[in-house]
């Protein structure tokens, strides 16, 4: 019988802060505050002796067209093709979109998933489908945030392995994601409760002053100190949409004095410093949002946080691309990507830090095969690609395949379940591993099974 045994919150040390907040706080992450015992888990041996210590999510939320990205369909009816060409990569045989260069000539280094598939085709239950490996109980477009919902893998980790308490164990940046008013599940702990939510960092790295002074509270809360916590509390109270019970809202002050005092730590502090970094290495990420957001994740994860989650979400572009799709990707999407992305990857090899860092590009789904009359894919989450790089994964494996137009899987299907379990596995953390919710029922962290992608 594997050894049971509890989960708790991380025992971080306190500090008090005197001096203006630091702080930027999502208003739905307090979904998670209702579960009244500690967590426990089942502490079973690894399957295999895992390689990664670290993950970079990346996730493109809106959802990125596999036939404009990572799979393009060369020979396909020009109405499926697309206005892009198909260039080679240094892998024999492997095409990726002509926008690519960057990421062409790393294909080698990098690990494709091109048989992804699901059957949620709206943003939020598709965005929660992708991030948790866990298919949600409705399809609507209103699907929100709760504290029910299955946690974020960050979030997971968070509880398995919290970390010494210098920094966070999980960090999540620029923005947070949502369609319209309806806050996507997925991007907090549900039923792991409050204390395994990320650590919110929210605001524009690029912008030529940020630094950790700048964050401020949510947008309608008018507080620049932290000096009455009882204020404070009373204000997020009032500003979150979930907050509708009083009882959702208790520990709040216990997280945000943990989350003040992670900010201001001399790790965290130093890592959010960018402007450390050379000019060169900052130019090399690309002077965007996206780009220097990416460059803080690797500064986190230097920094000893185990989970960084940047999102690029409607907030700073996004991927739903209904119109104008080949004008939005040429001019913007696929050149930050490429850049990114491969500045990512590269420079986390140069800092020997990418054997145990997975690198993990993913969305909410794919995008339709045939282009629509505004010249625009929609949703289509039948198929999709995803991309891993580091953390042990086969460098230059393509693992599936679609079929002649990009539509549905030819070879080795596989779901956002599986790739959960594979991410899983390569942390060391055996995917049947048991999690309590609140009815203390035991729910294994990934629903899946590891697909062949590791080393």
């Amino acid at each position: 019988m594997p050894n049971r045994s509890s989960i708790a919150c991380a025992d971080f040390t306190h500090t008090h802060a005197n001096r203006r907040t630091f702080l930027q706080i999502g208003t739905a992450g307090i979904a998670g505050l209702t579960l009244p015992n500690l967590l426990r888990a089942e502490q079973s041996k690894p399957r295999h002796r895992a390689k990664a210590k670290n993950v970079i999510m990346l996730f493109q939320f809106g959802g990125p067209p596999q036939l404009d990205t990572f799979d393009p369909k060369p020979n396909a009816p020009a109405e499926i093709r697309g206005e892009f060409a198909s260039i080679p990569t240094s892998l024999p045989g492997v095409r990726y979109s002509e926008h690519l260069p960057r990421l062409s000539k790393l294909a080698h280094k990098l690990t494709l998933v091109r048989s992804v598939h699901h059957n949620r085709s709206s943003h939020n239950p598709g965005a929660y489908y992708s991030l948790t490996g866990r298919e949600p109980q409705r399809d609507i477009v209103t699907l929100n945030a709760s504290a029910t919902d299955f946690p974020h893998p960050g979030s997971i980790v968070s509880a398995l392995s919290p970390g010494d308490g210098r920094v966070p164990p999980f960090v999540s940046l620029p923005t947070m994601i949502a369609d319209g008013p309806f806050r996507t599940p997925g991007e907090f702990a549900g039923f792991l409760g409050k204390m395994h939510d990320p650590l919110w960092i929210l605001g524009d790295p690029n912008h030529r002053n940020f630094k950790v002074d700048d964050l401020t509270l949510p947008d309608g809360l008018a507080v620049s100190r932290i000096a009455d916590r009882r204020n404070l509390l009373t204000g997020l109270d009032k500003l979150s949409r979930l907050a509708d019970q009083r009882e959702l809202v208790q520990g709040m002050q216990a997280y945000q004095q943990r989350a003040m005092d992670l900010l201001t730590s001399p790790a965290m502090k130093t890592a959010i410093e960018l402007d450390r970094e050379s000019p060169a290495i900052r130019d090399r990420y690309g002077r965007t949002t996206y780009g220097q957001s990416t460059l803080l994740a690797r500064r986190l994860i230097e920094a000893g946080v185990r989970f960084t989650c940047v999102y690029y979400s409607a907030g700073i572009g996004g991927w739903d691309t209904h119109k104008d799709n080949f004008k939005t990707l040429k001019d913007s999407r696929l050149p930050q990507t490429d850049q990114t992305v491969s500045a990512l990857i590269t420079d986390l090899e140069e800092r020997g830090l990418l054997d145990e860092t997975i690198v993990f590009w993913t969305g909410d789904f794919g995008r339709t095969p045939k282009i629509n009359g505004d010249a625009g894919r929609d949703h289509w989450p039948q198929c999709m690609t995803v991309m891993f790089a580091g953390g042990g994964m086969k460098p230059g494996y393509v693992h599936g395949a679609s079929d002649a137009n990009g539509a549905h899987p030819a070879d080795k299907p596989c779901k956002p379940d599986d790739l959960m379990a594979t991410l899983f596995a390569a942390l060391g953390h055996d995917p049947e591993t048991m999690l309590r919710d609140q009815l203390d029922r035991p729910i294994p962290i990934a629903a899946g099974a590891p697909l062949p992608l590791l080393a």
